[in-house]
């Protein structure tokens, strides 16, 4: 029989040593939670240690990632590629037991978690997923999704706002296989919280919608265990197992204290903790016996096999939509794609449609929602102001028993039955980014979703923590700049295109019409290891005829030349400019050419694309020896950076008033443009 205390305690001591050989890290909560992880892992958890990437594998997330040494003694215990060096080296460079856990980095890890909240939200996303892949792929007598999502949390995560938002979807949603562990040990870094979080979190979670259970003693595993077969019972609800521990326990001093939360125990006291808890081994040693009460990899490769065969005669039956549940996991875009992106490319290029770019995103998404089953949108109640929603994505409901309510869809040239596609989430913009990057994480679906620009401030963490991890999640912002008009500076976006062009690995797109709209699409579609924003604006903008669609994917691109208006010169200046600022841009090179001056209009719909390409085709759309100006309506200093001689942007905030009287009151006209190229030249001469 295996020793449920021994194998707790292999857990704690791991964490203390290794966080005392870095001299730095979280031993108390790995050392509190080390009994819940034997319930859960020991007993629960289907996985396979050998193929972490499994498809029907339960999802454990933790969320209080500053504990990641539990999950790294879970990982290196249970069998997973993550041998006892990289427990020796946590927390140093290039190891793979960095100071909180990486999605991509260490096997095992389902997504990076840290900033506190957000893994509990990504979870949320986790389950969702599940549903939605169970209602649409399995069919009677074959279960192939059929998996359950864990995460364990703290307080800290509690206390953040983003869990209220996880918490109340997660309830609406019926996610009855989402399974919570809470580790209420009530410390967190300034000490004991009952001064300032009296929150009662069982009655808030019920009043969500939650299935509660406990308190139990979370340092008892076999009642850990009864609490979590309790939860997997639940048919209509997630649940929330309160789990009542000690942090730090076995510490003899700093059990129960804020000093067992973020440093090392010390020599001294893992002595003492040693003998507390009778563990006589030498720091990172593991008898055999307990590394064979620990392994699952047997279990884990048997649980994958049976599983594979239930595939296979899934497989048999259904050949279609077998093949059709491996690409969506897989990734990988249908085989036709390109020709869709093709043709949505070419018939905004053809329409040529003078409408504001949210619209012309939304009639964009209705040709690739149409032809893509894995895209799923929502808006964070402002579906009618994103127009984030198609006539390929009715509305997501669930029926009073928890069940996807499903309805007639057209897909192609096909009349299905799905699954609603596109998620209300109400006024949520943290938690529907949060959740979109679980959905995107968990994989079978490429999740989008839309706010307004300014609003990307709520969720920001969660667009970084996309880049980080390299997922591919589309987040659609309209109302991009002064041009929404009278709701005023609290609604304008000034800084915010420039901040978020500033996150590695997002992509950050401001088309200037419809067609540079559908390439943006495709090109964020495409992206499998970035993330991607889409600035979008309210106000009408009319086409801007192109010669050639083939660079626009580049980023940046020579939209108009003096020739193509006439002028039979060589450009003496260029006109950088994205967005709806494109038409003032070719407005100012007309009036320009009323005076024989020349000019070049360089669309940059991308700088972020454009500034991965080579340095040839940068130095052919913007040569060298030619003034540039530069013409957003966002603050002026991001656009130094491409050398310009001037920038027309807005370095205050913005003001209520129609968007024509904005205009003219900040510069944003033609004239001012033209007026500021000329006085570039003349400071050239």
């Amino acid at each position: 029989m295996a020793d449920s205390q021994q194998m707790a305690n292999a857990i704690r001591a791991l964490a203390m040593d290794a966080v005392q050989q870095a001299n730095s890290g979280h031993p108390g909560a790995p050392m509190g939670m080390a009994d819940m992880a034997v319930a859960l892992w020991g007993q629960h958890l289907k996985h396979n240690p050998a193929n972490p990437q499994w498809a029907d594998r339960d999802r454990f997330v933790l969320s209080n990632g500053h504990a990641s040494m539990v999950l790294y003694a879970l990982l290196h215990l249970t069998g997973y590629d993550l041998p006892i060096a990289e427990l020796k080296n946590f927390r140093q460079l290039h190891s793979k037991t960095p100071g909180h856990p990486e999605h991509g980095l260490t096997p095992g890890v389902e997504t990076t978690t840290g900033p506190l909240g957000q893994g509990l939200t990504n979870a949320v996303g986790f389950a969702l997923a599940e549903k939605l892949l169970a209602k649409e792929f399995n069919r009677e007598g074959h279960q192939v999704v059929d998996h359950h999502t864990y995460v364990f949390l703290g307080d800290g995560c509690l206390m953040e706002g983003i869990s209220h938002e996880a918490i109340g979807l997660a309830g609406a949603w019926k996610l009855n296989k989402l399974i919570a562990l809470y580790d209420d040990n009530g410390i967190s870094i300034d000490g004991q919280v009952a001064p300032w979080f009296i929150d009662d979190t069982p009655a808030r979670l019920r009043a969500c919608g939650w299935n509660v259970i406990g308190p139990v003693d979370g340092h008892d595993a076999g009642a850990v265990s009864d609490a979590i077969r309790l939860a997997k019972d639940s048919q209509d609800k997630p649940s929330f197992i309160v789990c009542k521990t000690a942090i730090g326990q076995g510490s003899p001093n700093r059990a129960g204290t804020a000093k067992a939360h973020g440093e090392p125990l010390g020599a001294d006291e893992i002595t003492l903790t040693r003998n507390a808890i009778g563990w006589s081994h030498a720091p990172f040693e593991i008898p055999a016996d307990l590394y064979a009460d620990w392994n699952a990899r047997d279990a884990g490769a048997a649980a994958e096999g049976e599983w594979q065969q239930r595939f296979n005669a899934y497989a048999a039956a259904y050949p279609e939509l077998a093949a059709e549940l491996q690409r969506r996991m897989a990734g990988d875009l249908p085989k036709h794609f390109a020709q869709v992106a093709v043709d949505a490319v070419v018939a905004a290029h053809t329409k040529g449609e003078t409408v504001a770019s949210r619209k012309a995103s939304q009639i964009a998404l209705e040709a690739f929602t149409a032809q893509l089953p894995e895209l799923l949108g929502g808006s964070a109640d402002l579906t009618g102001s994103n127009l984030t929603n198609t006539k390929s994505t009715p509305a997501l409901r669930f029926d009073e028993s928890g069940d996807v309510v499903q309805v007639e869809v057209t897909l192609g040239e096909q009349t299905v039955k799905l699954g609603g596609r596109h998620i209300n989430y109400g006024v949520r913009e943290f938690g529907m980014a949060a959740i979109m990057n679980g959905l995107a994480l968990h994989g079978g679906f490429i999740p989008y979703g839309g706010t307004f620009l300014t609003f990307s401030d709520y969720s920001r963490n969660a667009i970084r923590m996309a880049a980080l991890m390299k997922q591919r999640v589309i987040h659609v912002f309209t109302h991009d700049s002064i041009g929404l008009g009278e709701d005023g500076p609290t609604h304008q976006s000034i800084e915010h295109a420039a901040s978020l062009r500033l996150i590695p690995g997002l992509d950050v797109w401001r088309p200037g019409d419809t067609t540079e709209t559908a390439v943006a699409w495709s090109v964020a579609l495409s992206n499998r290891d970035k993330p991607t924003a889409l600035l979008l604006s309210r106000q009408n903008l009319a086409y801007a005829p192109k010669k050639d669609l083939g660079d626009i994917s580049r980023g940046a691109y020579v939209l108009s030349e003096p020739q193509d208006i006439g002028l039979k010169k060589k450009a003496q200046a260029v006109i950088i400019a994205t967005g709806s600022e494109v038409q003032l841009a070719l407005a100012a090179q007309k009036l320009l050419a009323e005076k024989k001056i020349a000019v070049r209009v360089v669309s940059m719909p991308s700088t972020t694309t454009f500034d991965r390409e080579d340095v040839k085709y940068k130095k052919l759309v913007l040569p060298a020896g030619l003034p540039r100006i530069a013409v957003e309506m966002g603050v002026s200093d991001f656009w130094w950076k491409y050398g310009c001689a001037a920038v027309v942007g807005i370095d205050t905030f913005g003001e209520s008033a129609p968007a024509p009287v904005l205009f003219k009151h900040f510069g944003f006209t033609a004239e001012n443009v033209a007026d500021t190229v000329r006085a570039a030249l003349q400071r050239k001469r």
